[in-house]
């Protein structure tokens, strides 16, 4: 007999994250199951409320289902309503859970333990559980029940001979039952009686362990705390032992270890002992870090659709910075960054990273965006930096090309990798990942061999080239939506749960077995990385959450869309606008028309007058669909009704806008009995959208030393300190956009301008073969074709980053 009037609050934490995590998907999860709790109104969730969970995911930690779990506790949902939804939206797995393991389950809480006492003492063996429905204790000494023994508590007083055994509690529940763990009860006797008599009274002539320690399972980073309690006579004293070694002045029956390690996992036990005795505790396992472990109790966290078999090493974070260039001023445009970025910014935001994905940035931009960047790292976080766009290497140092690089660009007009690397050290971070998609060729027009400054010995670097040294990388010159033959490659193999080198060294093999890339393209790792870390492992927050608060709010700043706002005019036409980030720096902005009266006949709304900065192709503008605005974002039926119909205007560039950015929205309508057309307009500013409000534009204070790694460092940033006194007040978290997670897209066909000499271009070779392929239909997703589908040909034109 079950009773399901309990509420969701009666729920464990364990429990909920767990429904929580089975309700973090798409195709059946939190969304489906709040459309099906709606059907009663006290269930009913406003649009704000809904979306401060889905933006649940933007936290480390968070999950919408868990989320939309505790909004149904609150308003006092009760388990068997719970139940009747989660099976009417078909979610089998957690209407299971719910039912068998929840509902019906039956957790002891308190196993008896052994006791070692003298005749006549009293005993009491306890034994507690927890359930949703009414439970009945029954004592058994062996297989015989105990009369009177149907409490949790079994009291012997006083125990006789005849009472020494093993114990057992059976804890029922209607016919569910479990029993608890063997518990023997012995009795004891004093050494002689002469010594006892003057030294050791009789009444208490033995030791025995009143309270054994239990086993734990945490994470790096927690406080392991074990207890073991004795009686004796003379007071007991205490050595506790790991791995049956003894541990250095842990003397006390508490052991305490703040912060904990993998070192520290193992066998734990205390041996308890006085002048005449000694007894030993209970051996108890302490396991640390998730997968570190076999304890089928555990469970891997699920990150998207796979199960990830999580390392022993943890991330107190996981940022990443992606940067790709196309459109270069002096320089060949490229095609594939775009779709390269975008592409690793979904793969890693599922394994939990912060990403700041930013296009076509020039010098001062991609300088002020590591710095931003590196504020971000800190002891312990993976930092991983992704380039796609041109590139040179000389003498062993590399060196990224912003867009407005000169003709004849040398080091000082690029950005320096070993520089960023050794930036990246300062801060003590747990891996460091370079990823650099583009050529290695060198540059004859700058002979200047720069030295970086000296490098800690970490082993936690890792660095990745889409081509060997003297090479170029090459990107697929199929459409707009191909990716690079790297990215082709990596995307494949990102999410598995391996050290970051086997990954690399998988796609490395992948692109060796491809017949269009052997001889022409090999990718090359460099890394001294000791650890066994692997971009899936788990985050565990830091001690000082001070440090992590303020870097979530500072990568959150940048990733600030405006609200949705509707627009009223005296005509009495109201006009909705809405925003969403394709990359950290791009926007779409889309409009549509809610109301109109009865006496206008027809009726547009358009944007124009855009504040200055921001790249706005007025040409594309007020498009009625996103390809023909500049870009497709294929999974917009999400997030866009559509019986109205919309206009996109998309907004690029967004680091270079120096001041609020407004636009106005203009309507055009006609009266039913008038021919001339009605010109109506309204003024918008919606403050600085996205990394805007970084001002990349600004130059940056060079980094001196490794003591600004303190916190402070980050509040004095010119950039953060206007964001942070500027911003925070208004800082609505229903407003924070994730860029390239909700929306698919493409972009449209480029331009590519012609020049007549390249002076320092690094040397390219043009590749004559060419492999046809049918062109795929329109797809949601970039494809991830085996290595010999790979619709690769390379052009007639020179098509090298």
């Amino acid at each position: 007999m079950e009773d399901k009037n309990l509420g969701v609050e009666t729920l464990s934490e364990a429990a909920l994250n767990r429904l929580g995590y089975m309700l973090d998907n798409l195709e059946c999860g939190w969304k489906q199951l709040a459309k099906a709790v709606a059907e009663q109104p006290q269930f009913c969730y406003s649009e704000k409320e809904l979306t401060d969970c889905s933006l649940k995911v933007l936290n480390p930690h968070g999950s919408p289902g868990r989320y939309l779990l505790a909004l149904l506790a609150d308003r006092g949902c009760t388990l068997a309503f719970l139940l009747q939804c989660l099976k009417k939206i078909e979610h089998r797995e957690a209407a299971g859970f719910l039912t068998t393991h929840v509902m019906e389950q039956i957790d002891i809480t308190l196993q008896p333990q052994s006791q070692r006492v003298p005749e006549g003492s009293p005993v009491v063996l306890s034994c507690r559980a927890v359930g949703t429905v009414d439970l009945t204790y029954q004592w058994f000494k062996g297989k015989v029940e105990v009369p009177g023994g149907n409490g949790p508590e079994l009291v012997l007083n006083p125990v006789s001979p005849a009472q020494q055994g093993p114990y057992i509690c059976r804890v029922s529940s209607g016919e569910r039952y479990v029993f608890s763990n063997w518990a023997h009860v012995r009795l004891v006797r004093s050494g002689g009686a002469s010594a006892g008599s003057s030294y050791f009274p009789s009444s208490a002539s033995g030791l025995y362990v009143t309270q054994q320690p239990r086993p734990q399972v945490l994470m790096e980073g927690d406080t392991l705390y074990l207890e073991c309690t004795a009686q004796a006579n003379p007071p007991p004293q205490f050595q506790w032992y790991l791995n049956k070694q003894p541990m250095p002045n842990c003397t006390r029956s508490i052991l305490k270890i703040p912060c904990i390690t993998t070192a520290d996992r193992g066998t734990y036990t205390c041996k308890v002992y006085n002048l005449y005795h000694e007894a030993w505790s209970d051996q108890v396992q302490v396991n640390i870090g998730p997968g570190s472990f076999s304890d089928a109790s555990w469970e891997a966290p699920k990150v998207g659709k796979h199960n990830l078999q999580i390392g022993d090493c943890c991330a107190t974070d996981k940022v990443a910075l992606l940067i790709g260039n196309m459109n270069y001023l002096h320089h060949r445009q490229l095609r594939a960054p775009m779709a390269d970025v975008h592409e690793l910014t979904n793969h890693l935001r599922q394994l939990d990273f912060k990403v700041v994905a930013l296009l076509d940035l020039n010098w001062q931009e991609m300088h002020s965006a590591v710095t931003e960047f590196l504020l971000l790292l800190d002891r312990g976080v993976y930092g991983l930096l992704y380039f796609a766009g041109h590139g040179y290497e000389n003498y062993g140092n590399s060196f990224m090309v912003p867009i407005d690089a000169p003709a004849s660009y040398t080091f000082k007009h690029c950005l320096w990798v070993q520089d960023v690397l050794q930036r990246m050290q300062e801060r003590q971070t747990g891996l460091n990942v370079f990823l650099l998609d583009m050529c290695r060729k060198r540059n004859p027009n700058d002979e200047s061999i720069p030295q970086p400054g000296p490098l800690r010995v970490t082993a936690n670097i890792v660095f990745g080239y889409a081509t060997c040294v003297d090479a170029e990388a090459f990107e697929v010159n199929k459409d707009d939506l191909s990716n690079g033959i790297f990215m082709s490659f990596l995307k494949k193999r990102l999410m598995e749960p391996e050290k970051v080198t086997v990954i690399l060294d998988k796609v490395a093999e992948d692109m060796g077995r491809c017949e269009i890339t052997r001889g022409r393209q090999a990718l090359e790792l460099r890394s001294n990385l000791s650890e066994r870390r692997a971009l899936t492992d788990s985050i565990q927050a830091p001690a000082c959450q001070v440090t992590a608060s303020t870097r979530n709010l500072q990568w959150a700043i940048a990733h600030v869309l405006p609200e949705s706002c509707c627009l009223q005019f005296e005509c009495g036409v109201r006009v909705q606008l809405g925003f969403a980030a394709e990359f950290s720096n791009i926007m779409i902005i889309y409009s549509q028309i809610l109301e109109t009266p009865k006496d206008i006949l027809s009726c547009s709304a358009q944007l124009s007058d855009f504040t200055e900065g921001p790249e706005v192709d007025l040409k594309h503008s007020n498009q009625e669909s996103l390809c023909e605005a500049g870009s497709l974002l294929l999974s917009m039926d999400d997030l866009l009704p559509l019986e109205q119909p919309q206009l996109f205007t998309r907004i690029s560039a967004l680091q270079r806008l120096k001041k609020e950015l407004s636009f106005t929205v203009c309507i055009h309508y006609k009266y039913t009995n008038l021919d001339e057309e009605v010109l109506e307009e309204q003024r918008v500013s919606v403050g600085k959208p996205l990394v805007s409000k970084l001002n990349l534009h600004e130059p940056r204070l060079s980094h001196t030393s490794s003591s600004d790694r303190q916190i402070s460092s980050m509040m004095e940033s010119s950039s953060f300190s206007e964001s942070f006194r500027a911003n925070l007040p208004n800082l609505n978290p229903s407003s924070i956009g994730s860029a390239s997670t909700s929306w698919s897209y493409y972009q449209g066909p480029m331009e590519s301008p012609t020049f007549s000499s390249l002076k320092n271009e690094p040397e390219e070779t043009i590749c004559p073969e060419f492999l046809e392929a049918e062109e795929p239909p329109a797809i949601k997703s970039l494809p991830s074709a085996s290595s010999q589908e790979l619709p690769f040909k390379f052009s007639n034109l020179p098509n090298s980053i």
